[in-house]
């Protein structure tokens, strides 16, 4: 591996160990083996370095949302949606899960604006690339109107679910529940139509 390389594999060992606020420059360089201006030079900065280093580790815990692309479902049903919240939940209960690192980046961004802004923007590709995970397909093109309904709705539910679980795992919603809460949402909305 390159200095870029390593200092992107130290960044996320950071991340995981001490998180956004409490990771220095030197912890990156101690933990890669690079050297201090080789951050400046491949990221610009060191929170540019942080923010895809998150950016990398949510790519990498994504693989088990659709089981590498395993899912047994038919797409669009509420089976699909059912095994994808599934996947999805089990992996906030992992030890080295990534996700409290979207909370301290809620609550603490404005400590991190850099780091919030990239991550930001970056939430519109992560709504595009969960669509065919419940949808099935490819990857909508990123014009489509289905990344700003679908996919923004997507990742509010994993906004939610992710703070829920944060703040008490034991009664943070389940796939079954959620998979509950839309089927009667869809029967009352058919009702409401008749």
């Amino acid at each position: 591996m390159g200095h870029r390389e390593d200092l992107l594999e130290g960044a996320k060992r950071c991340l995981l160990e001490k998180g956004f606020v409490r990771t220095t420059a030197r912890d990156i360089v101690k933990e890669s083996g690079a050297n201090l201006a080789s951050i400046g030079y491949h990221y610009g900065s060191k929170d540019a370095l942080l923010a895809q280093a998150y950016i990398a580790l949510v790519e990498g815990s994504s693989d088990h949302f659709d089981r590498g692309g395993e899912l047994t479902t038919t797409p669009g049903s509420l089976e699909r949606f059912h095994e994808v919240w599934a996947n999805v939940i089990g992996t906030m209960g992992k030890p080295g899960s990534i996700w409290h690192l979207g909370m301290e980046l809620v609550v603490m961004g404005d400590k991190l604006p850099a780091v919030r802004d990239f991550v930001a923007k970056a939430q519109r590709e992560g709504g595009r690339g969960v669509i065919p995970m419940f949808m099935g397909g490819e990857e909508p093109p990123a014009d489509d109107p289905s990344v700003d309904t679908l996919g923004k709705f997507y990742m509010a539910l994993m906004s939610g679910i992710i703070a829920q679980y944060m703040l008490d795992p034991e009664t943070a919603p389940t796939a079954d529940e959620l998979t509950e809460g839309v089927r009667q949402l869809m029967a009352a909305a058919q009702k409401s139509q008749a």
